[in-house]
């Protein structure tokens, strides 16, 4: 019920490869900024860019966010990157029920290889 619980449910379900849990932390019409260079646009595409990358992805461990920064019903998460440089970031909305969900997501993707 916070911007924050995202971050954490993201871990929980990336790490148990569940491709449609993910998608549902996204808005319908969300966009992911991957590939890279590319976005992806709208839950379902979210949801079939994850069944193609969680299988191949090492565990992810939780990390403490950055400070939230929230104006109304929009929050801006975000946590530190593995390499100290660049970002990772996230827009994020308030639902009806009092959720949030993501509808901007800046990932920073690390593969198999370099973890």
């Amino acid at each position: 019920m916070t911007p924050e619980d995202l971050t954490r449910l993201f871990v929980e379900r990336a790490n148990a490869k569940d491709a449609e849990g993910l998608a549902r932390l996204y808005e319908e019409d969300a966009v992911m900024a991957y590939p890279p260079g590319r976005q992806t646009v709208g839950r379902s595409a979210i949801e079939k860019l994850w069944a193609e990358l969680l299988p191949k992805m090492p565990q992810f461990t939780p990390e403490q966010p950055l400070p939230t920064l929230i104006s109304g019903d929009l929050a801006l998460t975000s946590t530190p990157p593995r390499d100290g440089a660049g970002a990772r970031a996230q827009v994020v909305r308030r639902q009806p029920d009092g959720s949030w969900l993501r509808v901007l997501d800046q990932p920073e993707f690390v593969t198999p290889a370099s973890r």
